[in-house]
């Protein structure tokens, strides 16, 4: 395992570029006020990674706009901060009703026969496979839960849920623990994974209409919940044409929704329908890149995996986001960032660190679903600039766990991180720079600006969000 305790938020920049083989000159044109000050109260570099991958991206996409000469990009730490929290910063005018909330109601921590076991059900349908193997009704409470789950091992309970089930279940694991696994041997020491799938004839490009980075890249977006829609997010920020898809038999999340959905048109297509399908492979011959963040496997299943699209649109970027890579025993299993800190020692090791007694303790924010979908959107960067260089496909991997690996290799800080303030502890704390507000299919809203500027280049959301489905399944014009 690479060690990269002492690294610098720059050295991370710099190492996360060369590892994509993009030009070191390139880093040149970066600037990050604030960088390597500890913001958060963790012993996890949160920090460090947060920073990075909101810069590494917004220069990955300043150079594919103009690689010959990089325009100034500009990512201040604080704002950084605000962003990576933007989902409880936003605020609607007076009078507006509250959104929903996305949280389930037996998600969270339950003590097992010989440890603990942490519960993601933001869907109906993971609820369902975390219940089952408990013989559970769906309508079951959390007292019901805790009295079940007391009589499993935690990792048979895991096992039933989730490696043998549709749950979403992880035992809580030590750092030794994990490192004993053997998914954890398996994880890349490389957070983002970038290969040639197939040669091909280098696509045309037009002259720049407006002061946008990504300005005509078209961006076909599967995925519910958080690192996948990031993705999406911030290559919209820079001007991309992203088509967020999403399912009319899932539930719609308005909290997370409406923060995910900023710059994004959104259309809603039934993948067991025979027309939405083909709607959807009409819509990825004409793309540049699709995004998929669902359950590894659910998607190829129904058609669209790599060699597929890929034959389909010889020019694609197909990006992936997982929970725990391409490769090992968990590849094929569904997760989140909670449940990811859960089954890697990182809650555990907060907690031990933090010495408040707890058994297990997150990060102060979803740290690795933010850095996680700033790495996947620099990737597809990546595999924008080569692609204009050497045509043909292109695949993109990053996952959760790979995310994790790689905060936990820049090391730890001591136990007085955790004297640190919030940063933001509400929405009137975030300075009013860092804010815009604009009129919503919700109502006006107020919320965090992207953190990244760069010189000369429009930076920023032109579409708001909206109920899901509000847009017409066809490309903006380029």
């Amino acid at each position: 395992m690479t060690s990269r305790v002492g690294f610098t938020t720059q050295a991370v920049v710099q190492d996360i570029w060369t590892s994509l083989a993009l030009p070191s000159s390139a880093l040149l044109s970066l600037s990050l006020p604030d960088s390597d000050t500890p913001l958060f109260p963790s012993t996890h570099k949160l920090s460090t990674l947060s920073q990075a991958t909101v810069a590494t991206s917004a220069l990955a996409a300043a150079f594919v706009s103009s690689p010959s000469s990089v325009p100034k990009v500009i990512v201040p730490l604080r704002h950084v901060a605000a962003e990576v929290n933007s989902h409880r910063l936003y605020s609607f005018d007076a009078g507006q009703p509250p959104l929903a909330s996305s949280w389930g109601p037996i998600g969270g921590l339950y003590k097992a026969k010989d440890g603990y076991v942490r519960i993601h059900d933001n869907f109906l349908n993971h609820r369902i496979g975390a219940l089952q193997p408990l013989g559970l009704p769906h309508t079951a409470t959390k007292q019901q839960v805790a009295e079940a789950i007391s009589s499993w091992t935690k990792v048979d309970y895991e096992t039933a849920a989730t490696g043998n089930g549709t749950g979403a279940v992880y035992a809580l694991r030590t750092r030794d623990e994990w490192n004993q696994h053997p998914q954890s041997a398996a994880i890349s020491d490389s957070p983002v994974l970038l290969k040639q799938l197939s040669h091909g004839p280098i696509p045309s490009t037009s002259p720049p209409k407006t002061s946008r980075c990504l300005e005509g890249l078209r961006v076909v977006e599967l995925s519910r919940v958080i690192a996948g829609p990031v993705a999406g997010k911030a290559l919209a920020a820079h001007g991309a044409d992203v088509l967020w898809v999403t399912s009319p038999n899932l539930p719609s999340l308005p909290e997370l929704d409406v923060d995910l959905s900023r710059g994004k048109r959104t259309i809603q297509l039934d993948l067991t329908n025979e027309t939405d399908k083909q709607t959807l492979l009409d819509l990825i011959a004409d793309a540049d890149v699709f995004i998929q963040a669902y359950r590894p496997g659910s998607l190829s299943a129904r058609g669209f995996s790599p060699d597929a699209l890929t034959k389909l649109n010889p020019r694609l970027i197909y990006a992936n986001m997982s929970a725990f890579g391409p490769s090992g025993p968990w590849s094929q299993r569904r997760g989140f960032d909670s449940l990811v800190q859960t089954c890697s020692g990182m809650s555990a090791g907060e907690a031990e660190c933090a010495g408040k007694g707890e058994v297990a303790q997150m990060a102060p924010y979803q740290v690795l679903d933010h850095a996680a979908g700033y790495l996947l959107a620099t990737g597809i960067c990546a595999a924008a600039y080569h692609r204009a260089e050497k045509g043909g496909s292109w695949l993109v991997d990053v996952s959760l766990a790979g995310a994790m690996k790689y905060l936990c290799n820049l090391g730890y800080y001591d136990a007085d991180v955790f004297n640190l303030p919030e940063v933001y502890p509400s929405k009137d704390d975030v300075p009013a720079d860092m804010k815009e507000q604009r009129d919503t299919g919700f109502g006006k809203m107020t919320f965090v600006k992207h953190s990244a500027e760069v010189e000369g280049k429009r930076v920023g959301w032109d579409e708001m969000p909206k109920a899901l489905g509000s847009d017409e399944p066809k490309w903006l014009s380029r």
